[in-house]
C-alpha cells in the first residue's frame, strides 16, 4: 500500500473501525501485574471514558476472578462507548461445542461479543493441541456456529497467524475462511511471537484480504520493538480491527500500545476511529491505569509520557519561544499532555525565560536577570544539582534572584541525627531539630526507620505547631544518586524528594557531602515551597 493510499481525514467512520482493548486479559499477563476484580471494573470505566469500542474483560470459566468480573460488570458497569467482550478458546478436540464447559462459560458470561482464540499454525495444531488439521477446522466452525446461534457476536483471534502463514499459507488461510463462513465477524491476525517487521505484516495482511475477502484485525506483540508499527502497517493494508493494551502492557516485551496506535491513526493518518476529542483524556487515563496496575508510567512513553513533549537544550527553547511547533510533532493538548521545559546546564536564556513564565515570573526583556539565573543554574548543576524534575526548588531559586530572597517561614538553629540498633534488632533513627518560627523557639525530637524519615518527622512536627498546613504534607518518594562514583562513602550525593499535600505533588532537590545533608536541604525546600503554595504569609 503506497502513501497515496493513506485514508484521508474523515473517510472512515468510527463505526467502520474497531478499537479493541485487551489490557485486562492479554495485558494482565505482564510479569508482576495482578489485577483484582475491583481493579478491572475501574479500568473498564477508564477505558470507556477514553472511548474505545471494545473491552476484553477476561476469560470467564478459566479462573474464578474473571467469572466474577463478568457477573459484576453486568450489574455495576454502565458503558457509554464500549462493548464488553469475553475471551475464550474454541471447543476441545472430540467434544461438541454445546457440551464444552469453557464454551458454556462464554455463553453464560452475559457478554454480547466473544473473542475466540484458535490455532492457525499447522505445527501448533499438531504439537500443542495434539489433534489433526481437519479437527482444528471443525473446532473453529463448531464453536463459532454454536455461539452465533446463541445470539453472540464472534471475533476470532488467529494465534501465531503470521508464522503459520509463512510455514503453511494454505492452512492459515483456510482457518480464516472457516471462521468467516461460520459467522465470525472478524479474523484477527496475531503476531503471537512478536517477531514480525512492518513490511512483512503489510504484505501478508494485503494478501489475506485479497485472497479471502474477510474483515481482518491485527494483534501485535512488541518483541522486535515494532508492535505499533506493525499495527499501523496492518491497518494501511486493510485491517479494520486494532487490538492493543494501555501503556503497552503484556507478557515479555508487551503488546502494541493502544493509545500510541490510535493517536497515530487519528493524528498522522487522518482516520476518525475514536469519539471526537476523546484523546484529550489519553494522558490522564494512561496515568490513572498505571496507578491501578502499580506500574510507574514510563516518562518516555509516546504521546502520554511526562517527557513526551519535554525540551532541554537551549537551542530548542529559543525556537519554541518563536513557535512551539518547531520542535514538537503536534500540540500536546490533543492528548491531554503539556509541553515542559527542562532547566539544566544545557539551558540558555530562552529556556529560563519560558520556564519562568510557566512558573509565573515574567523575565522577558530582563537580560541581566536572565543571564544571572542562567549562570547560577549552570554553576549549581556543575556542583551536582539538577532542576529538570525539581520545579519547586527552581521556583525558590527564581524568587531569590528576581524578588531578592525566598520566603522565610522559620530559621534553623541546628539539627542532629542519631542512628542506633539494640543488639540484633532493627536499627532506628532519632532526629533533633531546633528552630525559630512565629516568635517561638522550638526543639522537637522525631523518630523514624532511618535518618531521613526521622528528620522529616522532626521538621514537620516542629513547624506545624506554627503552620498547621504542614500536617497535610507527606513525603511520597525519595531518590538518591551518588554523583562522583569511585569515591566510595565520601562521594557527593544528590537527593530528590517528592512531597504532596493531597492535591498536588512537588519535587525538591538537595546536594551534600552525604545523604543526610542532601536530604535535609531537599526537605527544607519541600516545606518552604508547600507553605508558599498554601499562600501562608512568610516572616519576611
Amino acid at each position: 500500500m503506497s502513501s497515496s493510499d493513506t485514508p484521508a481525514h474523515g473517510t472512515m467512520a468510527r463505526a467502520d473501525f474497531h478499537v479493541y482493548d485487551t489490557t485486562m486479559r492479554d495485558g494482565a499477563q505482564q510479569e508482576g501485574l495482578n489485577l483484582s476484580v475491583q481493579d478491572k471494573l475501574t479500568i473498564a470505566q477508564h477505558l470507556d471514558d477514553l472511548g474505545v469500542g471494545y473491552i476484553e474483560g477476561g476469560w470467564p470459566g478459566s479462573n474464578p476472578k474473571d467469572t466474577e468480573f463478568f457477573a459484576l460488570a453486568a450489574k455495576e458497569l454502565d458503558l457509554e462507548h464500549a462493548t464488553l467482550a469475553a475471551f475464550g478458546a474454541t471447543r476441545r478436540a472430540g467434544v461438541a461445542a454445546a457440551d464444552d464447559p469453557l464454551v458454556a462459560a462464554l455463553r453464560d458470561s452475559g457478554a454480547s461479543v466473544v473473542t475466540l482464540v484458535a490455532k492457525s499454525h499447522d505445527k501448533h495444531v499438531e504439537l500443542a493441541l495434539r489433534t489433526t488439521l481437519e479437527e482444528n477446522l471443525a473446532m473453529v466452525r463448531d464453536t463459532v456456529e454454536h455461539l452465533r446461534r446463541e445470539g453472540q457476536r464472534v471475533f476470532l483471534d488467529c494465534e501465531h497467524f503470521f508464522n503459520g502463514f509463512l510455514d503453511n499459507k494454505a492452512y492459515a488461510l483456510e482457518v480464516v475462511r472457516t471462521a468467516i463462513e461460520a459467522g465470525a465477524e472478524v479474523a484477527v491476525l496475531c503476531d503471537t511471537n512478536g517477531g514480525m517487521l512492518p513490511h512483512w505484516v503489510g504484505d501478508i495482511v494485503a494478501e489475506v484480504k485479497e485472497t479471502t475477502g474477510a474483515r481482518l484485525g491485527i494483534h501485535a506483540h512488541n518483541d522486535t520493538g515494532c508492535a505499533v508499527a506493525n499495527s499501523l502497517a496492518a491497518v494501511r493494508a486493510g485491517a479494520t480491527h486494532l487490538q492493543g493494551c494501555i501503556n503497552g502492557y503484556g507478557e515479555r516485551t508487551g503488546n502494541a500500545d493502544l493509545i500510541t496506535s490510535v493517536a497515530n491513526l487519528e493524528f498522522k493518518l487522518g482516520m476518525s476511529v475514536m469519539p471526537e476529542g476523546a484523546l484529550r483524556d489519553a494522558t490522564r487515563i494512561a496515568h490513572a491505569i498505571s496507578e491501578i496496575t502499580n506500574y510507574p508510567p514510563s516518562a518516555r512513553q509516546p504521546y502520554t509520557g511526562v517527557s513526551a513533549f519535554a525540551h532541554k537544550a537551549g537551542l530548542h527553547a529559543s525556537a519554541i519561544r518563536v513557535d512551539p511547533d518547531l520542535y514538537q510533532h503536534m500540540d500536546p493538548a490533543l492528548v491531554g499532555n503539556d509541553m515542559r521545559l527542562l532547566v539544566s546546564e544545557m539551558a540558555g536564556r530562552a529556556t529560563i525565560e519560558l520556564k519562568g513564565r510557566e512558573l509565573g515570573f515574567d523575565l522577558s526583556g530582563d537580560a541581566e536577570t536572565l543571564s544571572r539565573v542562567t549562570d547560577r543554574v549552570k554553576r549549581m548543576e556543575q556542583e551536582g544539582y539538577t532542576f529538570e524534575a525539581a520545579d519547586a526548588s527552581f521556583e525558590l531559586l527564581l524568587m531569590e534572584e528576581v524578588e531578592g530572597g525566598r520566603p522565610s517561614y522559620f530559621d534553623i538553629e541546628s539539627w542532629r541525627v542519631i542512628a542506633e540498633s539494640a543488639g540484633a534488632g532493627e536499627a532506628l533513627a532519632e532526629a533533633t531539630v531546633k528552630l525559630r518560627a512565629g516568635g517561638h523557639r522550638l526543639a522537637v525530637i522525631g523518630e523514624g526507620n532511618g535518618p531521613v524519615n526521622a528528620l522529616d518527622h522532626a521538621l514537620r512536627q516542629a513547624i506545624e505547631q506554627v503552620y498547621p498546613d504542614v500536617a497535610r504534607f507527606h513525603l511520597t518518594d525519595f531518590r538518591v544518586r551518588i554523583l562522583d562514583q569511585g569515591h566510595g562513602t565520601d562521594a557527593i550525593t544528590r537527593v530528590l524528594i517528592d512531597t504532596t499535600d493531597g492535591v498536588a505533588t512537588w519535587v525538591t532537590v538537595g546536594v551534600g557531602a552525604n545523604m543526610v545533608e542532601a536530604s535535609w536541604k531537599a526537605l527544607v525546600d519541600a516545606v518552604t515551597y508547600g507553605l508558599r503554595r498554601h499562600e501562608v504569609a512568610p516572616l519576611r
